[in-house]
C-alpha cells in the first residue's frame, strides 16, 4: 500500500459498515453492517472473507480479553464467545437495555483502556431529531448510566492515549458537535464535558480514533473527508476517501499504522458506486492497540 493512497479492501459492500475493530493475533478487520444485521470479518493477508448473521442490528463490537466478542445490539449488550467461519455464532445475552423510547438500538461505542465497553443508544428515526439516546458502560458484568447528557445520535467515541480524556460527538444535523470530558481511569467516570470541535470543515462528525501521538481522527460523514485534531483542538490534516458517507475510522495492520474506514451504501448508489466499502490508508502515523472488554 502507498503512503496517503486508499484502496479498497476486498470487494464488500455495506448498507451501513460501522465499529471497525483491529484483531491483532489474527490481522484481520471486524465491523458490522448495521441493518444487514451482519458481523464482518476480513484477513488482511490472505484476503479472505467472512461474515455471520446476528439476531439483532449492532451498532458496535468490542474484544473481549478471555476470546469472542461483544456485540451493542438493539436490546442489550450481547456476547460470542467463539465465531467459526461459516456456521452461526452462539450468542448469549449479557445484559437486557430498557430504552426511553420505541424504535431505539446502539450505536457507536468502543472500550476504554481499562476495557470498560461504552456504547450509546439512539432512536432510528433520526428525523425525529428526539434527544432519546443515552451513553452506557459495561464492565465486569454491571452494566450503568454514569452520564445523564441526552444525545441524539452519540458517535465518535475515543480515548486518549493515557485514558484521560474521553471524547464524544453527536453526529444528528442539528448538533453536529465533538465533545471532551476529564476521565478517571480508576472509576470509569467522564465530567466536566466541554467543546472540542464545535462544527467540522464540511460534514457531520461520525466515528472516530485516536492516535499514539493523543490525535483525534473523525469521519466527516457527507463530505468524504477524515479529519486530524491535535488534543488542544486544532485541525492539522484532512484526508478524503472516495465516498461521502464515511462511518467510523480504525487504526490496524502489523505496525498499526493503517487507517481502515467503514462506508454507508444510502440509496441511489449506482451498482459500480464504492458507496458502503471498507477502504485503507496510510496516514503517516500510528494508531494504538485496541483495548479488550473485561466483561
Amino acid at each position: 500500500m502507498n503512503e496517503h493512497r486508499v484502496e479498497r479492501l476486498g470487494n464488500m459492500i455495506c448498507a451501513v459498515g460501522e465499529s471497525p475493530v483491529w484483531h491483532g493475533p489474527e490481522q484481520a478487520l471486524y465491523w458490522t453492517d448495521i441493518p444487514a444485521k451482519k458481523l464482518w470479518r476480513y484477513e488482511t493477508e490472505s484476503g479472505i472473507a467472512s461474515q455471520w448473521d446476528l439476531p439483532e442490528m449492532a451498532g458496535c463490537i468490542a474484544m473481549q480479553h478471555d476470546g469472542g466478542w461483544l456485540a451493542a445490539m438493539e436490546t442489550g449488550i450481547f456476547a460470542m464467545p467463539t465465531l467459526t467461519a461459516g456456521q452461526t455464532p452462539a450468542v448469549q445475552r449479557m445484559t437486557t437495555v430498557m430504552h426511553a423510547r420505541a424504535g431505539m438500538r446502539f450505536n457507536d461505542g468502543r472500550c476504554d483502556r481499562q476495557g470498560r465497553f461504552w456504547a450509546g443508544t439512539m432512536l432510528m428515526d433520526m428525523t425525529e431529531g428526539a434527544s432519546a439516546g443515552q451513553l452506557y458502560r459495561y464492565a465486569v458484568g454491571e452494566f450503568s448510566v454514569p452520564i445523564p447528557d441526552s444525545l441524539i445520535v452519540p458517535n465518535g467515541m475515543a480515548f486518549s492515549p493515557d485514558g484521560r480524556t474521553m471524547y464524544l460527538s453527536d453526529s444528528h444535523p442539528s448538533r453536529k458537535t465533538v465533545w471532551r470530558y476529564d476521565y478517571d481511569p480508576d472509576t470509569g467516570i467522564p465530567a466536566n464535558r466541554r467543546t472540542f470541535i464545535a462544527a467540522l470543515p464540511a460534514g457531520r462528525p461520525d466515528g472516530a480514533a485516536v492516535d499514539q501521538d493523543g490525535c483525534y481522527w473523525i469521519c466527516g460523514n457527507e463530505a468524504g473527508t477524515i479529519y486530524r485534531y491535535t488534543p488542544d483542538g486544532r485541525l492539522d490534516r484532512s484526508l478524503s476517501v472516495p465516498v461521502p458517507r464515511i462511518a467510523m475510522c480504525a487504526f490496524g495492520g502489523r505496525n498499526l499504522d493503517t487507517l481502515f474506514v467503514t462506508s454507508i451504501r444510502g440509496a441511489g448508489a449506482g451498482p459500480d458506486a464504492l458507496d458502503g466499502a471498507i477502504f485503507a490508508l496510510r496516514p503517516g502515523t500510528c494508531g494504538l492497540e485496541e483495548p479488550a472488554c473485561r466483561a
